[in-house]
């Protein structure tokens, strides 16, 4: 193994500088001495500070091809591996302000037994929780559990958010069995999430799935075990989702049959309506023709006659329609 310089990994404007001290803890890397060979070190950058895209263009570390993959915009999840390294590019709900957890930010890794680099250009809820553990000093130990910790932990993220598109759409059906129709929007905002997350979780568990299998030294066996538990439970959670949208395909089509009903008997009642008063407004369009001739002109008492008809006249054609159960 070479030993890595600390002054090497210096000047990175890193978000966090950290070298593993084997026993689930970190070590802060000091400018001056020899990195230890046996721990790896790990630099999490954000790519769009100028810092980190100097370091990343100018470090002998990396190989160049893996430069403009750490400070890229690659959006789909995918892994390729070089010699005994691997670059992946990751998926993580988005829990910074301001941002829906659909809009899924990207973390991109190196990694090798020596050295890990990872970049992002927001904030990665995944990461924290990881620097979180290192720091309490229950965290992963080596570069391979370093990389089953950041899946464990992005895996954690995905499921409590398919949990909630869950009992949204089970808050949805209650609604729809009380006929109450959801706001505008609702439903096609959780079937555009839950089609995105379908989208970019399953490259992401088919990556999961891969580095179970893959044969590096730096990856235990342990770790290759708990990568496929992951990989099962990522795609456990994409089944859920295949279910879900089915689901919103159903409230769809009821909240459909919802609207025409109301629309239908809307339209019945204003039919019933018109049926109702069309008597009365033939006979006052009759009697308003202002002709010689009309019943009652000269009676003092006509136009109260007449009122009294139509009314008799408008219950008249409701008992008819009541007892025909029209109404």
């Amino acid at each position: 193994m070479v030993a890595i310089e600390g002054k090497s990994l210096q000047q990175t404007g890193a978000v966090h500088a950290y070298q593993l001290d084997g026993d689930g803890g970190v070590m802060p890397i000091g400018e001056h001495g020899t990195l230890s060979s046996t721990k790896p070190c790990w630099l999490h950058l954000d790519s769009t500070q100028p810092d980190s895209i100097r370091w990343l263009n100018e470090t002998t570390l990396l190989p160049d091809s893996i430069r403009s993959a750490l400070a890229g915009e690659s959006a789909r999840p995918r892994v390729s591996r070089l010699g005994e390294g691997i670059m992946i590019t990751l998926r993580s709900i988005n829990y910074n302000a301001n941002a829906r957890p659909d809009q899924l930010v990207a973390i991109r890794v190196f990694i090798t037994d020596q050295l890990i680099v990872s970049t992002r250009r927001r904030k990665v809820a995944a990461i924290d929780e990881v620097v979180d553990d290192l720091k309490n000093g229950n965290g992963p130990t080596d570069s391979g559990s370093w990389l089953v910790s950041i899946a464990e932990a992005l895996t954690d993220d995905t499921s409590e958010f398919i949990d909630d598109l869950h009992e949204r759409i089970i808050n949805l059906e209650d609604s729809l069995l009380d006929e109450n129709i959801p706001p505008r929007g609702q439903l096609a905002l959780i079937r555009k999430q839950l089609i995105v997350m379908r989208r970019y979780m399953t490259p992401q568990r088919d990556i999961f799935s891969r580095l179970s299998s893959e044969h590096l030294p730096w990856i235990q066996d342990d770790d290759r075990h708990r990568m496929k538990e992951i990989a099962s439970r990522l795609g456990r959670g994409l089944d859920d989702l295949d279910a879900s949208i089915a689901r919103t395909a159903v409230i769809a089509d009821e909240i459909t049959a919802l609207m025409t009903d109301a629309l239908n008997r809307r339209t019945y009642t204003m039919s019933l309506l018109a049926m109702v008063f069309l008597p009365s407004t033939f006979l006052t369009g009759l009697f308003g023709v202002n002709l010689g001739g009309i019943p009652g002109a000269g009676n003092h008492w006509g136009f109260a006659a007449f009122c009294l008809m139509l009314v008799m006249l408008v219950f008249g054609v409701t008992w008819w329609l009541k007892r025909s159960k029209w109404l």
